[in-house]
């Protein structure tokens, strides 16, 4: 396949794809080159199982590894479980603690089942970088060493502003990148994709190739993406993530709320959608497009039928203004106070964020008649409030898109 893409508007073509959603590509010439040589490329992702889940803020990079391999090219993914005893110390403050080998090991069978989602792991060449970096002798650490000085670890901007400030630096820290760049250089990396807070990492690796007489990588790197709320990159903690082993019908309605802004950015970098594909689209009304982007990310993780289920749900509860059909029962003691019942049945991670909930009024009780129907619904203000749990329950409703039927214990 690959002797056919070497006319000019097939390379291009390719390099369109290949590199949607990206940030930087650098240097992007010599990515061309690569491409025109019609050879498969060997691309890189590393990653350290540092935890156990993956949502779409990292998938990011993982559907530009997707694009590379279904251009042909062979991508090797490298389990950092070795690097992860360091630990990466991008846009850290201060020094990580070690992990465990038991957390590793888990952590990274946590995170090949995932990665599995997006891109196909059958055809992607697994390697751990304990399979060289463990057998480095110290003579051969220490010319490792000596490929770096350490004024150009301290360019890196948060160990520049640990040593501003006088904190303590590891020297191990530093050993960091050069390990992360030695993985480069074991398995013959043409292209290494990253987060642009990858960018340091990465050069490194080209800086390292070059030592060692190889072909230096392109470095391709990608945005961080934003979460549902718009506002702050997504993340767990934050509660602005789409898990990526989230179900269907709650990554639908998550990705529902995004704001409108976040369309022209969010398509390129969470759906496998053609550059020509999402123009079009974008052309449309926002609502139409904000349903498709909704469906392809359901169906990129759940199927074409659990994202069209996820859909039609969607509009009976929203649109239409229907309760979902499939409520989740829990049980809790009678009475229960407010904020505890929610952490407790988990529809908020922590009692002060149910009351900010409750402060937002992003709270309502939905009362059940003895038969099952639903009754009249009011929305839940105070704190303090210690809540009856009839024998028939309520369904209680945390902003538009979580529900859970509450029965008494």
């Amino acid at each position: 396949m690959f002797a056919e893409t070497t006319s000019e508007p097939a390379i291009q073509e390719q390099l369109r794809n290949i590199t949607l959603g990206a940030q930087d590509v650098f240097p992007a010439a010599d990515l061309a080159k690569k491409v025109a040589s019609g050879r498969p490329l060997r691309i890189k992702l590393g990653f350290d199982p540092t935890k156990p889940d993956l949502h779409l803020g990292h998938a990011v990079v993982l559907g530009g590894l997707r694009r590379f391999q279904d251009a042909g090219h062979q991508i090797v993914v490298i389990i950092g479980d070795f690097t992860a005893r360091i630990g990466d110390p991008t846009g850290k403050e201060s020094a990580r603690p070690p992990m465990s080998t038991e957390e590793i090991e888990q952590n990274a069978r946590t995170y090949l089942d995932q990665l599995g989602i997006v891109v196909d792991i059958s055809r992607a060449e697994i390697r751990h970088n304990s399979e060289w970096l463990a057998k480095l002798s110290l003579a051969e650490t220490i010319s490792l060493l000596g490929k770096a000085t350490v004024a150009q670890m301290l360019s890196r901007e948060n160990f520049a502003r640990r040593y501003e400030r006088g904190d303590a630096i590891g020297l191990h820290e530093f050993l960091y990148p050069l390990m992360q760049g030695y993985d480069s250089v074991q398995i013959g990396a043409d292209v290494e994709l990253g987060g642009t807070d990858q960018r340091f990492n990465l050069l490194v690796g080209r800086d390292l190739q070059a030592a060692f007489g190889q072909d230096p990588q392109v470095c391709v790197t990608y945005p961080i993406l934003e979460g549902i709320d718009g506002k702050e990159k997504m993340s767990k903690s934050l509660d602005n993530y789409i898990g990526l082993t989230m179900p269907p019908a709650e990554m639908y309605g998550r990705t529902m709320s995004i704001p409108d802004a976040l369309l022209a950015s969010w398509f390129p970098l969470t759906t496998g959608l053609s550059a020509g594909d999402i123009a079009a689209i974008l052309a449309g009304h926002p609502r139409d497009a904000k349903m498709r982007l909704a469906r392809e990310i359901a169906a990129r993780y759940h199927g074409a039928e659990a994202a069209r289920s996820a859909e039609e749900q969607f509009v009976r509860q929203f649109q239409q203004r229907e309760l979902p059909a499939d409520i989740p029962e829990v049980r809790a003691p009678s009475p229960s106070n407010i904020c505890a019942l929610l952490v407790r049945i988990g529809l908020a991670k922590s009692t002060s964020y149910v009351r900010q909930l409750l402060s937002e009024g992003a709270i309502k009780r939905h009362d059940l008649a003895p038969d099952g129907q639903v009754g009249g619904a009011r929305v839940l203000l105070d704190p303090k409030e210690d809540v009856e749990i009839p024998p028939a329950g309520f369904i209680i409703q945390v902003g538009k898109r979580r529900f859970a039927k509450v029965l008494p214990e």
